[in-house]
């Protein structure tokens, strides 16, 4: 599926398939769209996320039941993020789940909305309505340092300072839309969840204020505060532990589809875990292993180069008692040395909203 902004974008595109849609991967270069999203403000395409609706009367108790966070205090002027776990406790999905009057919304990672949709699906016992809305809404995002000021330009000036989380439903220029503070890179970050026949023309009109970037760009900058990206760091059989994002989880909830799995998974207490590095000769391919002292201790699991270092950043998945910064580690026959997050400190930590 190719996104309902294809039209607006530049002929210089580069287009990539990021599973179930096609996305822009770039505008320009990554190094430009990098250091705009950085240093200034940039408008983000996110057409390839998926956007299901649960509604019905038992909306709220099959959302609750499905996602590993607890939203059954979930209000429409608020979204969070959460995971998706099938039975086994293995990651369906990372979604961002939004209020709404008559039940939920759900926002899926980056191509992932075909398999999300088919594991709602797949588990609705309580017979609720569950409506891909993908075809009549998109999202877009404005993220950077400045970009609460493009939501003063472009909306309003007080929708800037919402706090994190907030959502708002408001409208542009005669369109409903719904506009919420989130973010995916650190930097200062906002999504607005736009009717598809309104899309370009709020495209082009961000584009008055910011520069667009694509895929790569956004995806580095998240990987640099170790936001997770599930379609690079979600392997077969590694549990929510392993991968880092047992924050995206709540135990405490009495019931989720995976619940005992990640019960399990917690109190065995092994197993390996997800560490960044940085440093070595060119980028190692996923599943390129891990050395200490001659000692295979794991797996490259992403790796790509990173502007902002000027060298190459990964995650790499190794034993439990070596996941830890400032250790020498070996990949490709070069040397590494794991970090600790975030990889980049955003400049927006530094910035107020003025």
């Amino acid at each position: 599926m190719a996104s309902v902004l294809a039209s607006a974008h530049p002929q210089e595109t580069v287009y990539g398939q990021v599973g179930d849609v096609t996305v822009p991967l770039r505008f320009s270069s990554l190094d430009e769209e990098y250091k705009v999203l950085r240093e200034r403000a940039a408008v983000l395409d996110l057409g390839g996320h998926g956007l299901i609706e649960i509604t019905g009367p038992d909306a709220v108790a099959f959302a609750q039941r499905v996602l590993a966070r607890d939203v059954e205090y979930l209000t429409s002027d608020r979204c969070m993020m959460s995971l998706l776990l099938d039975a086994g406790g293995q990651v369906v999905d990372q979604v961002l789940a939004f209020g709404r009057e008559d039940g939920i919304l759900l926002e899926s990672s980056c191509g992932a909305g075909a398999r999300l949709l088919a594991h709602l699906r797949a588990n609705n016992d309580e017979g609720v309505e569950i409506t891909d809305r993908s075809g009549d809404l998109t999202v877009l995002g404005l993220e950077g340092p400045y970009a609460w000021g493009v939501v003063g330009r472009l909306i309003d000036a007080e929708l800037a300072s919402l706090p994190f989380e907030s959502v708002v439903d408001t409208t542009w220029n005669g369109a409903d839309i719904v506009f919420a503070r989130t973010g995916f890179t650190g930097e200062y970050g906002y999504q607005m969840i736009v009717p598809v026949e309104h899309a370009a023309d709020l495209w082009r009109q961000s584009l008055e204020h910011a520069q667009a970037a694509g895929q790569e760009a956004l995806e580095l900058a998240m990987l640099e505060v170790r936001q997770p990206i599930p379609r690079h760091e979600v392997t077969e059989g590694a549990t929510v532990v392993e991968i880092g994002a047992n924050w995206l989880v709540d135990v405490t909830k009495d019931e989720f589809v995976g619940r005992e799995a990640v019960l399990a998974a917690f109190e065995a207490g092994g197993g390996r875990r997800t560490v960044g590095f940085s440093g070595g000769a060119g980028v190692p391919a996923p599943g390129t292993r891990v050395w200490v002292n001659g000692q295979d201790i794991g797996e490259v699991v992403h790796a790509v180069h990173s502007v902002g270092l000027g060298a190459t950043l990964g995650l790499a998945r190794v034993d439990q008692d070596l996941a830890a910064a400032g250790l020498e580690l070996t990949v490709a026959g070069t040397e590494v040395t794991t970090l600790t997050s975030p990889y980049i400190v955003p400049k927006s930590w530094s910035i107020p909203i003025i």
